[in-house]
């Protein structure tokens, strides 16, 4: 079977691989789309400290089911899945907490082991879900829990006003997420194309950082309190410092992304507003289960976020492209038939 691999930054290709033998306890797959993001960029970029190579991309995933060990969670061949990338060991204090999106070992696909972007894939029963979604839906839903997380570590209810900073594949996901709460959506961005598609998937207001205050609009449209939450989907230490000084007080941060460098904080502003500080990875099953019924509920403009979709021998052309103009891209995908 076909597969691309990164043998090391900048330089991707498409290989012949042995199909695995698959474990008989899990269920078998052939893969339909494969999304690139964020991460999968860093990787070919040589920027993610978590990966080895040669290494496999690809944890948004689309499949359709071709073998099933057991139909107890309710599972046959012919269904259409997409999958939870990641691993938990049961042990660490975060799992024992219920919290194994937060596992001290985890290993997610495509980073710390071999993803999917092959032909034919095997994982864990409890690992898949199953929705009556096109596959362009299916393949998003994976990185838009991550924001659906973030939106729950901020406890976002319809009575809040939430700013999200950065409207990229994940920060899309928070819009999306928060909006399907009922809550009250401010997105920011620096491209007025990604602050359409956040209005989209519902913001009701925008704010473009190239030519807006962003303290004067949010000061504005707040009554002068600011944000009952934010959320920073951006990692950039000028953002990071934002969330604090905007947020109003006895309201809530969450931070999703990573910022590169160290931050320095006004921390009078954490005693004094009485701040809620959280971070936000990976996501939780109950975040699946979200994200699946705000697609089936048609709560996502899943075209306008699509930015290009090609064929695996195109693949290792479109990161090149991508690497080159990182601005030009939400989401890639790769399709399989």
């Amino acid at each position: 079977m076909r597969a691309l691999v990164i043998d090391r930054p900048g330089e991707a290709r498409v290989i012949e691989m042995e199909r695995p033998a698959a474990d008989p306890l899990e269920a078998t797959m052939r893969i339909r789309r494969i999304g690139l993001c964020g991460t999968d960029l860093s990787t070919y970029l040589g920027k993610n400290p978590l990966v080895t190579y040669p290494r496999i991309p690809g944890h948004e995933v689309a499949a359709t089911l071709e073998h099933v060990p057991t139909n107890d969670l309710g599972l046959a061949a012919g269904m259409n899945v997409t999958m939870s990338p990641y691993t938990n060991c049961g042990r660490c204090s975060a799992c024992r907490q219920g919290r194994v999106n937060a596992c001290r070992t985890n290993q997610t696909l495509g980073v710390q082991r071999d993803g999917a972007l092959m032909e034919y894939f095997s994982m864990p029963l409890a690992k898949l879900y199953a929705a009556p979604l096109t596959m362009e839906e299916l393949c998003l839903v994976e990185p838009l829990t991550v924001g659906c997380h973030a939106v729950a570590r901020g406890q976002v209810s319809a009575a809040d006003t939430v700013a999200i900073y950065g409207c990229g594949g994940v920060g899309l996901g928070a819009v999306a997420a928060a909006a399907f709460r009922d809550a009250r959506v401010i997105a920011i961005d620096i491209e007025d194309k990604k602050l359409a598609i956040a209005r989209e998937c519902g913001a009701r207001e925008t704010i473009n950082t190239t030519c807006e205050d962003v303290h004067a609009r949010l000061q504005e449209l707040t009554a002068g309190h600011g944000p009952d939450a934010i959320i920073e989907a951006i990692g950039r230490p000028d953002t990071y410092r934002a969330a604090v000084e905007e947020v109003c007080f006895a309201g809530r941060v969450v931070y999703i992304g990573y910022a590169k460098e160290h931050v320095n904080f006004e921390t009078r502003l954490f005693v004094q507003k009485e701040l809620d500080i959280r971070g936000s990875r990976n996501a939780l099953p109950q975040d699946f289960r979200e994200v699946i019924r705000m697609f089936e509920q048609k709560r996502f403009p899943t075209a306008e976020a699509i930015s290009a979709t090609v064929t695996l021998d195109k693949a290792p052309a479109i990161l090149r492209a991508w690497s080159e103009n990182p601005a030009a891209y939400t989401k890639i995908m790769i399709a399989f038939d």
